[in-house]
């Protein structure tokens, strides 16, 4: 499909207003040659005669006929106004539905002010187009092809004069519409490069604020407006050119008739009369050619807002749901990734990972930033698609689960925290907007969060806004875990949930997630940096690029002396010596070769795929 043709599927819903508003643009064209024709007769038959008798039924009909065209007018322009609002409804909502229906790659690449501005700047060219451009034209072709019969009707040779200016016309407008289209189609690109940086510095004004880069982000501003004024002035330079072409070409009409029929008019050849229908005729004739060139614009900037919208929206998600939607069953909760790869540009994220989950078990993921922890968690919520391997749940290969009902069965609380401008109720309601204040209420305290949100001005009235704002990190954390916990999910996923809470708000957490566990069974899994957040987990997974480099329990991990014994070393000091020999036999001999380690910092490095540790700062590991 064209972008055209889609264009063209929503204003066909609106098809018969938009003929009935061409219809009654027809009739005021045709009433538009009326008047000079009177205004003829006037001039012969009554001032040249004195015959003003017939002048009162002349005036009147001048009178009634331009209360017709103010009326017709009228109605004309409030159709193609309804239609222009309700195919930009229909668009709007179609592009927002498609919108939503896109994977996170499609968002990965995009720019949230270029998105913005498909449904902002572009929309709002659209409906300029169908309000006013399509009638335009349309009743301007009309009065000029009205006037020139009319004018055929006086004089041919006059009429005929008058034709000379239509090629130079012609040529003067395909000129303009091939120069001026790419310079519509730059300029606005320079718009969404604009709109997305404005976008971007108001969401991260705090950063701005707290680098005291205010003059960086000015300057940085000022360059992308140049860039866009610097694109206006040259679309501007193109139509300047241009437009100068269609005035003069439509002053050529007046300078025609004055010297063409002013020499008729004395030599006899047509009447005063008819030369003042001429002049009647002539503002028929002159507008369309005065008009022709910013006409282009509109039509090269309505063509191309079509283009950069259908482009968005045309592109297919990579993530579909195998069956049609009405499916609602709650899922037991069992987890297996069977070999899981996954590339993103070219990149391995993560690498044959594979491990399987019973329901009612928590497995803490931890390893070093970058290593794969929350595509992991992407991948099993299908967010992303394996590269090769399987993801299953409840034994079935995530691919063929109804991808709605996939996650409505998974609760998430994201490592980013983001909180809708609205209440701190409708927060944690959001994923069940329909459950009575009790649920939300019973989430809050779960999540440690109804003490802080009581003492809140309207407590869970209190519009949050934006992101949170006015909350602290660790507040915006416990609203999106209720919100998680509220779902009621069989798989609860929480990516560093708990790491702006203190030890024992963290503590609290842990054991309200227990109680769910033992009661409705849910499965979590706990992406962490903190131990205390994962050590009582039934199976840990260490990850380092993209690979799992040890599992096991607390105990068992500890017993390993690998990443995760170093990482506890860090949070919480030595191990003793004599508890590892006593938890692992087989590890005494790792254990005692490695007792020339400075303070037991150890930095991990992978050698051709081997493991191996040296004694060198942990700080250095991190950077």
């Amino acid at each position: 499909m064209t972008p055209i043709k889609w264009f063209l599927s929503f204003l066909k819903k609106y098809s018969g207003l938009i003929v009935l508003g061409l219809i009654l643009t027809t009739v005021i064209a045709a009433l538009s040659i009326v008047n000079p024709y009177l205004s003829g007769i006037i001039i012969d038959d009554v001032i040249q005669t004195g015959n003003y008798a017939r002048l009162p039924r002349l005036v009147g009909a001048l009178v009634l006929v331009t209360f017709l065209i103010g009326i017709l007018r009228f109605l004309y322009q409030v159709i193609f106004e309804t239609a222009s609002q309700g195919v930009l409804y229909d668009m709007r909502d179609a592009v927002y539905k498609k919108l939503l229906l896109e994977d996170f790659s499609f968002y990965n690449r995009k720019r949230t002010g270029d998105l913005m501005s498909r449904q902002t700047g572009d929309m709002e060219a659209i409906r300029h187009f169908v309000a006013l451009i399509i009638y335009t034209i349309y009743q301007n072709v009309l009065l000029f092809i009205f006037a020139l019969m009319m004018v055929f009707t006086v004089n041919v040779k006059l009429a005929l004069m008058m034709l000379v200016v239509l090629p130079f016309t012609a040529a003067n407008t395909y000129m303009q519409a091939t120069r001026v289209r790419p310079a519509f189609r730059k300029n606005r690109e320079c718009f969404s490069s604009l709109n997305a940086f404005v976008q971007e510095n108001i969401s991260g004004n705090r950063v701005v604020k707290a680098f005291a880069k205010e003059d960086y982000e000015i300057s940085k501003f000022e360059a992308e407006n140049d860039k866009f004024r610097d694109c206006q002035i040259r679309a501007s330079k193109i139509w300047s050119k241009y437009v100068p072409n269609f005035e003069i070409l439509s002053y050529a009409l007046n300078v025609i008739l004055m010297l063409v029929g002013g020499y008729m008019v004395i030599q006899e050849q047509i009447t005063l009369g008819d030369m003042v229908k001429v002049n009647g005729y002539l503002w028929m004739l002159n507008n369309p050619l005065r008009m022709a060139g910013w006409w282009v614009n509109d039509v090269q900037n309505f063509t191309t807002s079509v283009e950069k919208i259908y482009a968005t929206f045309s592109e297919e998600p990579k993530v579909l749901s195998p069956r049609v939607g009405g499916i609602h069953e709650k899922l037991a909760g069992s987890v297996e990734f069977r070999n899981v790869s996954y590339q993103a540009d070219g990149a391995d994220i993560v690498t044959d990972v594979s491990f399987k989950v019973e329901p009612g078990q928590t497995i803490g993921i931890i390893g070093t930033t970058g290593s794969g922890k929350s595509t992991l968690m992407n991948l099993l919520c299908r967010f992303y698609d394996t590269t090769s391997g399987q993801v299953l749940i409840d034994g079935m290969d995530v691919r063929q689960h109804d991808l709605y009902n996939l996650r409505d069965n998974i609760g998430m609380a994201m490592q980013d925290v983001f909180l809708f401008s609205d209440t701190i109720e409708g927060n944690i309601a959001y994923g069940r907007p329909d459950c009575d204040f009790e649920a939300v209420h019973q989430a809050a305290v779960m999540a440690d969060a109804n003490h802080f949100i009581k003492e809140l001005p309207d407590g869970y009235d209190t519009i949050v806004g934006e992101r949170g704002v006015g909350l602290s990190g660790g507040q915006k954390q416990r609203i999106s875990l209720a919100r998680a916990l509220l779902k009621d999910p069989a798989i609860l996923i929480l990516d560093d949930t708990t790491s702006a809470v203190d030890m024992e708000t963290e503590s609290y957490i842990q054991t309200q997630l227990k109680n769910i566990q033992e009661s409705k069974g849910c499965t979590v899994f706990v992406i962490a940096y903190r131990i205390s957040s994962i050590k009582d987990a039934d199976l840990i997974l260490v990850m380092d690029h993209g690979r799992i480099i040890e599992r096991g329990t607390h105990d068992e991990l500890l017993a390993q002396n690998g990443y995760y014994a170093e990482a506890f070393r860090n949070q919480y000091g030595e191990i003793p010596y004599d508890l590892l020999e006593e938890r692992s036999e087989k590890h005494a001999s790792q254990k005692a070769g490695n007792t020339s380690r400075q303070a037991g910092r150890r930095q991990f490095k992978r050698n051709g795929g081997n493991i191996s540790w040296h004694a060198t700062d942990m700080m250095s590991m991190r950077s």
